[in-house]
C-alpha cells in the first residue's frame, strides 16, 4: 500500500485525513487527494446553494400568490410586500416579471377595475380616483387611460345622485348652509367645481318642490 500524508503547509490540509492508495494507484494528473476532496466539497456546496436559491424563489412565488389571492395589487405594492418579507431584490424582480408575463399582475387592468369600483360603489369623482391610483404607484398614463372610461355625463349623474340623497339629511338647514355643505361633500368626493355646482343646484330644486327620494 502507498500512504499519502498531506504536507504541513498545504491549504486546508489540516482538515483532511491521510489517504491510503492501493498498490499501483496514484492521484490523477498529479492532483493531490486532499485537493480533489476539497473540490468535491465545493461542488456539494454549490449544489446546496442552488437548492437554497430554488427554495427562495418558491417562497417568493408563495408570498406573491397569497397576496394576490387576497386583493388586486399593483406591481409597486407587491414589490413592497416582497421587500418587507426579506426576498432578495433580484428574485423579487424575476417573480414580478413572471407574474406580469402570465397576466396575474396587470397595472392597466387594475386601474380600470379601481376606476369602476371607486366611481360606482363609492361614488368618487375623477380627482379622488386619480389620487387613489397614484397612491398605489400606478403609471400616470395608465391612470389617464382608465379615467377615460368615465363619461362626463356619467360623472355628473353620479354626483347628482349623491347630492339628492345627501340633501334629505339637511332638511332643517337654510339654502345657504345646504349649498355650503353639499359643495364640500361633493368636493371631498373628488368632483370638479362645475359638476358640484350643477349637482347642488339640482338638489336644491328638490327642496323647493318638496320632492323626497328613497
Amino acid at each position: 500500500m502507498v500512504h499519502f500524508t498531506p504536507s504541513p503547509g498545504s491549504e486546508r490540509d489540516e482538515h483532511v485525513a491521510p489517504v491510503t492508495f492501493l498498490p499501483g494507484v496514484v492521484p490523477l494528473d498529479g492532483e493531490s487527494a486532499p485537493r480533489r476532496a476539497a473540490g468535491r466539497r465545493a461542488e456539494f456546496d454549490g449544489d446546496r446553494g442552488s437548492g437554497s436559491s430554488d427554495t427562495a424563489s418558491t417562497r417568493a412565488a408563495n408570498v406573491s400568490m397569497h397576496q394576490l389571492a387576497r386583493r388586486g395589487m399593483s406591481r409597486w405594492e407587491l414589490e413592497q410586500v416582497l421587500e418587507k418579507r426579506g426576498v432578495d431584490v433580484n428574485l423579487a424582480t424575476a417573480e414580478l416579471d413572471r407574474l406580469e408575463g402570465v397576466g396575474l399582475l396587470d397595472d392597466a387592468a387594475l386601474a380600470v377595475t379601481l376606476v369602476y369600483t371607486q366611481h360606482t360603489r363609492k361614488g368618487l369623482g375623477r380627482t379622488a380616483i386619480a389620487q387613489e391610483l397614484k397612491r398605489r404607484h400606478i403609471d400616470p398614463d395608465l391612470i389617464a387611460d382608465a379615467l377615460s372610461e368615465i363619461e362626463d355625463d356619467d360623472e355628473l349623474e353620479r354626483a347628482k345622485e349623491l347630492a339628492l340623497k345627501r340633501v334629505q339629511q339637511l332638511s332643517s338647514y337654510d339654502d345657504e348652509t345646504v349649498t355650503r355643505r353639499l359643495s364640500g361633500f361633493l368636493a371631498r368626493k373628488g368632483y370638479g367645481s362645475s359638476v358640484v355646482r350643477e349637482s347642488v343646484a339640482a338638489a336644491l330644486q328638490t327642496r323647493k318642490r318638496g320632492v323626497r327620494f328613497e
